[in-house]
């Protein structure tokens, strides 16, 4: 089969085309025949050298997917050979051919394309975990998300406003603002031109927010817990703004904050099916009611996963950025 392999750690010319063998599928696993891929900011730390994939994974970048499926155990499965899904995987999407978990599998929403539906897992398993069960956004709560015309961040306003939060996000362009409003947000705040702080402050009557969804970290992180409203959740998914910070942890106590975060990749496949179960069960109605829709910028041939990457890194994106592939060669399969 074709993939995209990474070479050496570098820039997104170390990604290249080659020929792999297809994979083998074991115990409670299927063969995808890929259609579609998601790119994610992962994929470019993992190319960077700086996010090596868990013991087991393939090492070739990609981790959603979505195609057809052409082998697999189909012992204790709702899934049969020639069904279209959508996959979270732990690494190997960027290729003509995936194993994944038939836990992780989902069925694609009733409408959507496989190309619409691979832009779906890595961003929504992320979001709900991190969003909906670490930070516990319930009620009538309010959001922020840092970086809300990413992949992630589009995802996160859609769910969140679907289900009756109040959502403000941030962006590096007015543009981009109005493209998270587009999206259900409340308000898109303009980072390099307003105090984030100060618009939520007004805009929540000085509360603040009770959850911020947050990718940035580095010196963010004092100003996001003046954000906090009492009792508010911070959750971390990256450190896009450096890893380190120094906080005042009186606030931490006197208005009993948590601080908090986590990565998803190396989490055990029984932590995903959790997710990927609430998942189906509360957000697939809501892409099926048309209340939550595809959000994708830019598809590339997979053979342009190079200057897909190079989009990314460029963060002149709203929404996903997508590889497609040709139909496989006959395989025999």
């Amino acid at each position: 089969m074709r993939a995209i392999e990474i070479t050496q750690p570098g820039a997104p010319e170390v990604l290249q085309l080659c020929q792999r063998p297809i994979p083998t599928f074991t115990k409670g696993e299927v063969l995808i025949k890929v259609h579609a891929a998601g790119i994610n900011r992962p994929d470019v730390f993992q190319r960077l050298g700086s996010y090596a994939p868990p013991p087991g994974a393939s090492d070739l970048p990609g981790l959603e997917i979505a195609g057809e499926i052409v082998d697999g155990d189909f012992s204790n499965s709702p899934f049969r050979k020639g069904d279209l899904v959508c996959a979270l995987v732990a690494g190997g999407g960027y290729a003509e051919y995936c194993v994944a978990s038939t836990e992780l599998c989902l069925p694609l929403p009733k409408g959507w394309t496989a190309l619409e539906a691979a832009s779906l897992p890595e961003t929504f398993f992320t979001v709900w975990s991190n969003v909906f069960q670490r930070a516990q956004l319930n009620g009538d709560e309010t959001l922020l998300v840092q970086g809300g015309s990413s992949g992630i961040g589009a995802a996160a306003i859609q769910i969140a406003t679907a289900l009756g939060h109040r959502v403000f996000a941030t962006a590096g362009t007015d543009e981009k603002c109005r493209a998270c409003e587009e999206l259900g947000a409340v308000r898109g705040i303009n980072y390099r031109t307003e105090d984030f702080v100060e618009a939520v402050k007004k805009m929540t009557d000085g509360k603040g927010v009770d959850v911020i969804l947050d990718m940035v970290a580095g010196d963010y992180v004092p100003r996001e817990i003046d954000c906090l409203a009492n009792d508010g959740r911070l959750v971390f998914i990256a450190t896009l703004g450096g890893s380190k910070a120094q906080i005042d942890f009186r606030q931490i106590m006197m208005r009993r904050l948590t601080i908090t975060g986590s990565t998803l990749r190396p989490r055990t496949i029984a932590f995903k099916a959790a997710i990927a179960k609430q998942l189906h069960e509360q957000v697939w109605p809501l892409f099926e009611a048309g209340k939550i829709k595809p959000v994708i910028y830019q598809t590339f041939p997979l053979e342009q996963a190079a200057q897909a990457h190079t989009l990314m890194e460029s963060s002149s994106h709203v929404g996903k950025i997508m590889l497609t592939l040709e139909p496989a060669a006959s395989s025999g399969i």
